[in-house]
């Protein structure tokens, strides 16, 4: 069995400092959806139903951008062949998620301030 360490910070409403054994991290938000970045992991979107003990955790980002071999040979022909990879944007994928998450913290936001002044 491993030893387990972290600590939550509250900085200010709605921002968190996470420090554990792997290390750093931030996390900003309300009761119910955080959207968690640093350390050595993508961010993360988390939303839940506070006190009901159930969440949706979902890293950001897709898998990380393969790595494609350079060319040993330093000839001039081989060197003149080669042409750079092209970097893939998959930006609009991150937008979405990131704008799923503010509408859904503002949907918990309103659901629950309905349910308290019931």
């Amino acid at each position: 069995m491993g030893l387990r360490f972290s600590k939550r910070i509250r900085i200010a409403p709605g921002l968190r400092l996470n420090l554990s054994k792997s290390g750093v991290s931030a996390s900003i938000g309300r009761r119910g959806a955080w959207l968690t970045f640093g350390g050595r992991r993508k961010p993360r979107i988390t939303v839940g139903i506070p006190g009901s003990g159930l969440s949706y955790s979902q890293q950001l980002g897709g898998p990380a951008p393969k790595r494609v071999p350079v060319a040993e040979s330093t000839t001039p022909n081989a060197m003149a062949t080669s042409q750079p990879s092209q970097p893939s944007h998959r930006s609009g994928g991150v937008i979405k998620k990131i704008l799923a998450f503010v509408l859904l913290t503002i949907l918990l936001v309103l659901l629950y301030t309905a349910v308290k002044n019931v």
